[in-house]
């Protein structure tokens, strides 16, 4: 913990450079095209058993849900995810920001009452996250990279936060795979920062491992 606090003071107030080689941008994309496109092909039997588990529980709404999400240079698009909240969580969150257990401009709820029971179990093992392979074969996203933010979350941002749009947003980053709603705001904003100073598809390739992990289920998920 020592050593994590000494991390986010160093990067503190400090101007990021971005990794621009065309050699590994190029490459990421490729990585990211490939994989993504086998994934979906090979995860299609959870894609159809969560989708049925979804409709079960809950009739009303759709099964892949989309919301509004800032990418690379402040572009937004429609990310997708599997709805993990009832069909009208959108409407019931203006009545709960006085429970929001997170800092800075998130809203995390460890108890939330509009998660689903299927919900609470893809959240916990990141099955919900498993659409946005599509948002990563259109290159909305990448595989690796800071987690894309909502537009009212960027709107708080101060300009050494706005650094973590200089890249494409990812599935995966290294607050994702250590910590995650366990996490400040300032940390995982570092922890992107971190990332985005030292990208290279060896710690790419490492992110991705650990994230495997994830998927059998994680305490730090909410």
């Amino acid at each position: 913990m020592a050593e994590s606090k000494q991390v986010f003071k160093s990067l503190e107030k400090h101007t990021v450079k971005v990794n621009q080689r065309r050699s590994y941008v190029l490459s990421k994309r490729i990585i990211d095209v490939v994989l993504s496109f086998i994934g979906l092909i090979l995860l299609l039997p959870v894609f159809l058993v969560v989708g049925f588990l979804i409709k079960l529980e809950d009739k009303n709404g759709s099964v892949i849900f989309r919301q509004e999400r800032v990418g690379k240079d402040g572009k937004t698009f429609s990310m997708y995810k599997f709805r993990s909240m009832v069909a009208n969580a959108e409407d019931l969150l203006e009545n709960l920001y006085s429970e929001n257990e997170a800092n800075g401009p998130l809203f995390k709820m460890r108890e939330d009452p509009r998660v689903t029971r299927v919900g609470k179990f893809i959240r916990k093992t990141s099955l919900d996250e498993l659409p946005q392979l599509i948002n990563v074969l259109k290159g909305e996203m990448s595989l690796v990279g800071p987690r894309p933010a909502l537009p009212i979350e960027v709107a708080e941002y101060n300009n050494y936060q706005r650094q973590r749009l200089k890249v494409v947003p990812g599935l995966t980053c290294y607050w994702q795979v250590g910590g995650r709603s366990n996490l400040s705001f300032e940390e995982q904003i570092n922890l992107d920062l971190r990332y985005i100073e030292n990208c290279s598809l060896i710690v790419d390739f490492n992110l991705i491992i650990k994230t495997f992990r994830v998927l059998f289920g994680s305490k730090d998920a909410f």
